[in-house]
């Protein structure tokens, strides 16, 4: 593909992605997200900003930051480099940094006011995603890859290149004398994403060809989600940042249906980029009572009830102006504007006791257990949910998806 095919297949791709005016670039400094950076700078499609996450786990990387900062600057691109240092040597490297990059990336934009953040993913790392979640044993959702578009947690992402090769990239790249660094770990057999890249050459698969299988799948995707949002408007209802299913509506659906409403509701109320296994999923799903995911499902006869688990939030200590776990908000009343000291902390055991005043709840015990609530020091300011208002506001951020719009309930 040649400069002027490349532009025009990136700008196309950003029209259909219908991006914010202002965005962010996850920029590394290998291939593809150079690659990435530079053809949004030459697209000059809205206000951008760049990000490099330092993992601090090669001595490679402050250079490599470094690198992507001069070429930003000659872009005329702002940038900055993040830091993780939150590795303990223990668990999945990868899994750990793929999440801390996620929160990196997303708290950097919220602090910008940017509306997205673009990842240089390609078709090739669509097809070892699927070949790696072919491998893990995946369904509908899993094989239908990464989106090129995806709102998760009040931020929008963007993969404008799942259409592009990259070879391609790399080809164009030194068409302009462009220079890009090469992780090592990108050879590492030791990593599940450079097996299945190794496999796909083993086996001639083509990557073009796994990420169309992947499209198919996004489309079934589609289909299975507006069944589940159909089914969420006539049986599910919201109340105070829970979610509530009517049974036996509930139990009367498709095991595909069912299960997909109640995993995308853990996933949301846990604020979790992932949704719960399967076949932990199948077994709470019929429980009485049962934890999962950091929620807690209670049955009744005729309800499932969805909420927080306390011990999940218990250790979550926020001040008064931030996000509590990520989805809750607190406005102060009218005309007060010192929120100094003011933290928001889970409302828990010592908090209820100050609440005797049943009529006045929200929500049932085990929800006010896990909710937000406002201390300074060791007094409480406020516990709306729990009829403590004071003037104070709160709201949960709305649920999204196949679970939006759903009915509230008080």
């Amino acid at each position: 593909m040649n400069d002027t095919c490349l532009n025009s297949a990136f700008a196309r791709s950003m029209a259909a992605l219908e991006p914010p005016a202002r965005l962010g670039l996850a920029v590394s400094g290998g291939g593809d997200s150079m690659a990435l950076m530079y053809l949004a700078a030459e697209w000059n499609g809205a206000t951008l900003q760049v990000a490099t996450i330092n993992h601090g786990l090669r001595p490679e990387a402050e250079a490599e930051a470094a690198m992507v900062a001069q070429a930003a600057d000659r872009l005329g691109l702002p940038h900055v480099t993040l830091h993780w240092r939150g590795w303990d040597r223990r668990g999945n490297l990868q899994d750990q940094a793929r999440q801390a990059r996620q929160d990196l990336l997303r708290d950097w934009a919220q602090r910008e006011g940017l509306g997205a953040v673009m990842l240089g993913h390609t078709r090739d790392d669509q097809a070892e995603t699927l070949l790696m979640r072919l491998a893990r044993g995946s369904g509908v959702d899993g094989l239908a890859g990464m989106a090129a578009r995806r709102a998760e947690a009040g931020l929008i992402w963007l993969r404008p290149l799942l259409g592009c090769g990259r070879t391609e990239l790399r080809d164009w790249l030194r068409s302009k004398g462009i220079f890009w660094a090469d992780d090592p770990s990108n050879t590492d057999p030791r990593f599940d994403r450079v097996k299945a890249r190794n496999a796909l050459a083993a086996l001639d698969l083509s990557p073009a060809r796994l990420a169309e299988t992947a499209t198919r799948m996004a489309e079934a995707r589609a289909v299975l989600d507006q069944a589940a949002q159909d089914a969420a408007q006539s049986i599910a209802r919201a109340q105070a940042g829970d979610i509530i299913f009517r049974l036996p509506a509930l139990d009367l659906l498709p095991a595909e249906t069912r299960l997909r409403l109640l995993a995308e509701a853990l996933r949301q109320i846990a604020s979790s980029p992932y949704r719960p296994r399967l076949s932990a999923l199948r077994a709470a799903a019929d429980a009485r009572r049962a934890t999962l995911h950091g929620c807690l499902l209670t049955r009744s006869e005729t309800e499932l009830r969805i909420t927080r688990e306390a011990k999940a939030v218990q250790d979550q200590i926020t001040d008064a102006a931030a996000r509590w776990d990520n989805r809750w908000q607190f406005t102060p009343p009218e005309g007060q504007s010192g929120l100094q000291g003011l933290e928001i902390r889970v409302l828990g055991r010592e908090g209820l006791s100050h609440c005797p005043d049943r009529t006045a709840w929200q929500v049932p015990r085990v929800s006010l257990l896990a909710s937000p609530s406002l201390w300074l020091g060791t007094e409480l300011v406020a516990a709306p949910l729990a009829g403590q208002a004071n003037g104070w506001q709160l709201a949960p951020r709305p649920f999204s998806g196949i679970l939006a719009d759903l009915p509230n309930s008080h």
